[in-house]
């Protein structure tokens, strides 16, 4: 068997395993806006923000469902999205925490956001996942239409504020329970 970027590893129907990790992912997206503080964008709003351990339960909660999607789904191209997604993520979760009570915090911060190579791998891997998620769309239907909007909006939604961060993230949670949906 020749597997490409669109293929699913195996077409079982949706098992105890499969309902698991798509229902455990839909919770782990919505919890992530929910519980992220919203700070605002002066020093100290951000260094409250960044040194909450709610910062890093939020991001933490989101990788992990990219992570729990990519078994339920088993698609190599959502893996690549996932992988370079992750990196971004990981700075984002740990180091921004980490340097929460610096004086230069806004500027170690877009430092660690807006490099380059993190610009690119992060852009690059959330546009695998939206194409992941549309092949899903077109292969299952109208049951996996949310998922793969949600999933085309994930960076759209960076630039919104928290009340439509968190109804993104309830549409992504939802939109994986919808995978779930027999036809």
């Amino acid at each position: 068997m020749t597997v490409t970027l669109d293929t699913p590893v195996t077409t079982r129907p949706a098992s105890r395993r499969t309902t698991a990790l798509l229902v455990a992912a839909g919770v782990l997206f919505v919890l992530y806006p929910a519980l992220r503080p919203w700070g605002d964008a002066t020093p100290a709003g951000m260094a409250a923000a960044f040194g909450s351990p709610l910062w890093l339960a939020a991001h933490l909660a989101a990788m992990a469902g990219f992570v729990l999607v990519g078994f339920a789904l088993q698609r190599p191209l959502w893996w690549v999205g996932a992988a370079l997604v992750l990196p971004y993520y990981g700075a984002e979760a740990f180091a921004l925490h980490a340097l929460a009570g610096r004086p230069d915090l806004a500027a170690a911060a877009d430092a660690i956001r807006y490099g380059p190579v993190a610009m690119v791998t992060f852009g690059a891997g959330l546009l695998a996942l939206a194409v992941a998620a549309v092949l899903v769309a077109v292969r299952q239907g109208w049951r996996a239409a949310p998922f793969a909007a949600a999933m085309v909006l994930f960076l759209p939604q960076f630039f919104a504020g928290p009340e439509l961060r968190i109804a993104h993230g309830v549409l992504l949670g939802i939109g994986c329970l919808l995978l779930l949906v027999r036809r």
